[in-house]
């Protein structure tokens, strides 16, 4: 089995941990913007087809 040779440092743990956390953050943010969107009624890249209201009144 595999083992790394040398201990990895608090600053490159530090580094690699915040990549991680930015690339979380952009999808969340990304993911808010097209709910937003799409809430807004402003979307012009996500398309769904509304279902009709199942006890037939409209309003």
């Amino acid at each position: 089995m595999a083992v790394p040779k040398k201990r990895t440092s608090k600053s490159r743990k530090k580094i690699r941990k915040n990549v991680w956390k930015g690339k979380a953050y952009r999808a969340a943010v990304k993911a808010f913007s097209l709910a937003e969107s799409i809430s807004t009624g402003h979307s012009k890249s996500f398309y769904w087809i509304a279902k009709e209201d199942p006890s037939g009144s409209s309003k």
